[in-house]
């Protein structure tokens, strides 16, 4: 950040009074620049036994697959934002449960938070962000072609969860670790 956001200004980078992080301060008008990770949230979407994935048409990891996801926008919960990167990435309207995983993405300044999700039905497509999208049995995930450590994360910990013999209705009493990648 070079400039201020309130009044054009050259911004310093310091350690402001009462603060112990450096921060860019605005000396002309004196407002403090806080930068605070960003929040990505997606879900595992799956029907009959089968897991939604999207190849990825973008970068980073352009051509990758992940679980539908992407940044919250203002004005919505973590639950709305994971099914409307659903519609947008799937063209899939999903029905989003119990809180998945969250994970610590610190050299992306990011917070990832996924759900467990199921689809009424198998309609689907790719949206503008996917090249293609597929309902895979876990057995023919692309583990080696997962875009990035946070989905590998939420996949194995949903795959774990239904191997253990639970229900996807049963997912709504579970608790979940916390990663970091």
């Amino acid at each position: 950040m070079n400039f201020c956001t309130q009044c054009g200004s050259r911004v310093a980078t310091r350690v402001p009074p009462g603060d112990h992080l450096s921060r860019f301060v605005c000396d002309a008008c004196g407002i403090i620049h806080y930068q605070n990770p960003r929040i990505v949230v997606g879900c595992v979407p799956e029907f009959e036994g089968r897991i939604l994935l999207c190849k990825r048409a973008i970068e980073p990891r352009r051509g990758y697959w992940t679980i539908p996801a992407g940044f919250m926008e203002n004005g919505e919960t973590l639950q709305q934002g994971a099914a409307r990167e659903s519609h947008e990435e799937a063209l899939a309207d999903v029905t989003i449960g119990s809180l998945l995983s969250i994970v610590h993405v610190l050299h992306a300044q990011q917070v990832h938070v996924f759900f467990r999700a199921t689809l009424a039905q198998a309609q689907f497509g790719a949206g503008p962000e996917s090249l293609e999208v597929e309902l895979l049995e876990p057995g023919r995930i692309p583990w080696s072609d997962i875009a990035f450590p946070s989905t590998d994360f939420a996949l194995r910990r949903y795959l774990e969860d239904r191997e253990s013999g639970l229900e996807p209705c049963h997912f709504a009493s579970l608790g979940r670790r916390v990663a970091d990648s």
